[in-house]
């Protein structure tokens, strides 16, 4: 039997983002989800599409489907890789993003597009805030803003959100998986004192998502947690909230430990433009992972 439900097509299902807002979804929304080489470990259907090769796939569910909203999260997780590849960057970021924006505007969908706070230099001592000019100094950055013009331009009805270092309890956290795992069988971290986020849950992130489509917003929004803090603070943070082992943690800096992409030193985000507009208070970060220990005492119960 036909549901009277809106219909919601999230591209990369089986992400962090896709998969955490799908079990949001579920009984809010008619969902289906798309997915790359991870099969989404969920009850909605999904469809194995491989961009860009196989647009014609996308293309066709999105006329088979009709959505009312398309969030596409699909990206390349590591910054390095974007840094000595930026031409594949390119066509992963920018091409896939407008391709995606043209079918949507031909259904008539609303467009979510997941962008970065590494849009920005990082040279202010400051909270940035949509107003804010981006300047970024990696080529991740660059092919995220150039995919976040794409789709604002596309569409009026679209809307871009930029989160920061996305964490949860999710096998795809992948800075709270490193200090977790690592701490829990004693081994020595190394975060850096010298990049500054405001990190985003990733169960904000899916209640944000569907409070926009649900009053109808549109344009550019930061969405990340109150609390401004480098790595070390926020792997020290952890393992305060899941007494673990401190002393595990030893500090460095990007010219002690360099990476391939230059990374800004503070890209933290304000984020109160949308908490206002949708009535929500973002979690800062002892909240954020108090949430996230409770999510992991349940699933061990569950277990």
């Amino acid at each position: 039997m036909p549901s009277n439900h809106p219909k919601l097509l999230i591209i990369g299902g089986s992400g962090l983002v896709g998969s955490t807002l799908a079990n949001y979804a579920t009984d809010i929304f008619d969902v289906h989800l798309t997915y790359n080489t991870n099969i989404p470990e969920s009850n909605f259907p999904f469809t194995k599409i491989q961009l860009p090769e196989e647009f014609s796939k996308l293309e066709n569910l999105i006329t088979k489907f009709h959505p009312d909203t398309i969030v596409h999260t699909v990206s390349h997780p590591s910054v390095d890789w974007c840094q000595e590849n930026p031409d594949l960057a390119n066509l992963l970021h920018i091409d896939v993003t407008k391709t995606i924006a043209n079918y949507a505007k031909k259904a008539n969908s609303t467009l979510i597009y997941l962008s970065t706070e590494w849009v920005f230099g990082g040279q202010l001592d400051k909270k940035y805030t949509e107003l804010d000019i981006p300047n970024p100094i990696n080529h991740y950055g660059h092919t995220k803003l150039e995919a976040e013009k794409i789709v604002l331009n596309s569409n009026s009805k679209n809307v871009v959100l930029r989160p920061a270092v996305i964490y949860g309890w999710h096998k795809k956290s992948r800075f709270t998986n490193w200090i977790l795992t690592s701490l829990k069988e004693g081994k020595i971290v190394d975060p850096h004192i010298d990049q500054y986020n405001t990190p985003t849950l990733v169960d904000d992130l899916a209640t944000v998502i569907i409070k926009i489509i649900e009053i109808n917003l549109s344009g550019l929004f930061h969405v990340t947690g109150k609390t401004c803090l480098n790595r070390f603070e926020f792997a020290l943070k952890i393992a305060d909230i899941f007494k673990l082992d401190k002393n595990l943690i030893k500090p460095v800096t990007q010219n002690e430990k360099p990476q391939k992409a230059p990374r800004p030193n503070s890209t933290c985000l304000d984020s109160s433009k949308l908490e206002k507009l949708i009535d929500l208070n973002l979690h800062d970060i002892t909240s954020g992972l108090e949430f996230v220990l409770n999510q992991s005492k349940k699933s061990i119960n569950h277990n």
